[in-house]
């Protein structure tokens, strides 16, 4: 075999060999030692049977997309769909998507293959003091045509695990705009029902200031009479004062809530002078679904979206892994170049250029490892948010069910001892027209009544708050997007399914 036959041979070793050793410590000094050490938690696991032991259990008990018509309030109705249509906030959250949205692209667009044109004219002169003649002193321009061409192959699947994260942000920041939205209602109905309550305390404090103007007007008749003496008068014109305060406090928070309407309205406070006093408002009997509480992940949009940030942050390791690995990319222009405009066009003016270009880690002073570590911390603050808010909305539903049980209860002691109470009151009137009593005997059994009417109307506003805390947590019926999940690191879930999603192993 001639020497001219075994140089490219013995060459071909000695061009790869640094390439291979360059992977073999790329290799070695990766990813090795670091690991995310978050687990997310099985919902199935989180037992809640004995708390939901007394509920109305129903296949069919998530609440509706518009549950707060179960009121039966034509104006609750209509505050919350113009909320819905005008509040700055979720013109705040639907900018925060399209924000998303945008940096998905941005990463889906990193992916794939670019191509560019541009025209360029390029002139220069050097000075005589610089360069003699012929090249000093003369002006010489170039006109270029070209076309180029730049694609990065994904070899280890980083770019398309930088792109599954963003997507999986994007994901997440949707959710949570439909979580604004079902924060926002909720808001309103909780407003509405203090709304209601604070016009019902008001009704109260008019009827103790007509109580107290009673037992003054007639303190006065009995120690003008020589009957009594001024205690009695201080103690009228005491519960007199006092229930002018109650009036004013009842008004004051009248106003304020109003304008907390207007406010989540996205209006000034004069729209909310044109709320009208509310109804009665219907409290419906709880029921939770038989499904919870595994189920109950595809319909809270903060477990939703707190998974989706799980299932980005997965991503986010894949590519930092993809860091550790040699990189190609593919460059080519193609074009025309001539010193003037009659050539530019000739076979002697064409431009090529382009190759392939591999570059490799090797000593970065520890940035990529750190950079792994980062997106592992990222993961593990992910999962511990996802778990926190499973328990989290677990405890809401668990919360919000008991409070309607118990206010239940209260309510119905609280009635029985109201009807008590009106029975004491009636007896004495008719004791009074029979002349077998007094009218002192009248006004203090009213004034028992006057309480529990007051006590009722804040019991009946705790159990329609409770109502509304039982949909809230339990998703408020909002369609969850939940197609196409992001699967995790290895791929291991494709279903369709958010259960699934949160279900799916961690890395």
């Amino acid at each position: 075999m001639s020497r001219h036959d075994t140089r490219p041979r013995r060459g071909l070793p000695f061009v790869f060999a640094p390439l291979a050793a360059a992977l073999i410590l790329a290799g070695c000094a990766s990813s090795r030692g670091l690991a995310p050490e978050g687990r997310a938690l099985d919902a199935d696991a989180l037992v809640a049977q004995r708390s939901f032991a007394d509920a109305a259990l129903s296949d069919a008990a998530f609440p509706r997309a518009d549950w707060w018509t179960g009121f039966g309030d034509a104006q609750l109705n209509a505050l919350i769909e113009e909320a819905l249509a005008g509040n700055p906030g979720l013109d705040a959250a639907d900018a925060r998507v399209r924000q998303a949205v945008a940096q998905a692209g941005l990463a889906d667009a990193a992916r794939k293959p670019t191509l560019g044109a541009s025209a360029q004219y390029s002139g220069l002169q050097l000075p005589e003091t610089v360069a003699p003649e012929p090249l000093g002193g003369k002006y010489s321009g170039v006109e270029v045509l070209s076309l180029s061409f730049k694609y990065s192959p994904d070899l280890w699947g980083g770019h398309r695990a930088r792109w599954r994260a963003a997507l999986g942000q994007a994901r997440a920041a949707e959710v949570e705009a439909q979580a604004v939205r079902l924060s926002l209602s909720s808001n309103i109905a909780r407003g509405y029902v203090s709304l209601a309550q604070a016009f019902q305390a008001q009704d109260v404090a008019l009827a103790e200031k007509r109580r107290a103007e009673q037992l003054l007007a007639l303190g006065r008749q009995r120690v003008k009479a020589g009957l009594d003496n001024q205690l009695q008068i201080r103690n009228a014109e005491s519960a007199s004062a006092a229930a002018d305060q109650q009036i004013q406090s009842a008004q004051q928070q009248i106003d304020s809530l109003r304008n907390a309407l207007a406010a989540l309205l996205g209006k000034g406070p004069d729209r909310g002078l044109d709320i009208a006093r509310p109804g009665a408002l219907a409290a419906q009997a709880p029921a939770v679904p038989a499904v919870l509480p595994s189920e109950l992940l595809g319909h809270r949009p903060d477990v939703v979206a707190a998974r989706w940030r799980v299932e980005a942050a997965s991503h986010g390791i894949e590519a930092a892994k993809a860091e550790f690995y040699p990189t190609v990319n593919l460059s080519a222009i193609v074009g025309l170049a001539s010193g003037g405009l009659s050539d530019l066009f000739t076979r002697d003016a064409r431009l090529i250029q382009g190759g392939p270009a591999i570059s490799l880690p090797i000593f970065d002073g520890g940035r990529l490892r750190n950079q792994l570590a980062g997106r592992d911390a990222d993961y593990d603050l992910a999962v511990a948010n996802y778990n926190q808010s499973l328990v989290g909305a677990l405890r809401e539903v668990a919360d919000a069910l008991q409070a309607a049980r118990s206010l239940d209860g209260q309510l119905a002691s609280a009635q029985q001892a109201r009807d008590a109470a009106q029975q004491a009151w009636q007896i004495a009137s008719t004791r009074y027209r029979a002349g077998l009593g007094t009218q002192l005997d009248v006004l203090a059994a009213q004034r028992p009544l006057l309480q529990l009417d007051q006590q009722l109307a804040g019991l009946r506003a705790q159990r329609l708050a409770a109502g509304i805390d039982l949909d809230r947590a339990l998703g408020g019926g909002l369609p969850v997007q939940a197609s196409d999940p992001v699967a995790p690191l290895s791929e291991r879930s494709d279903s369709s399914s958010i259960h699934a999603i949160a279900k799916a192993p961690t890395p």
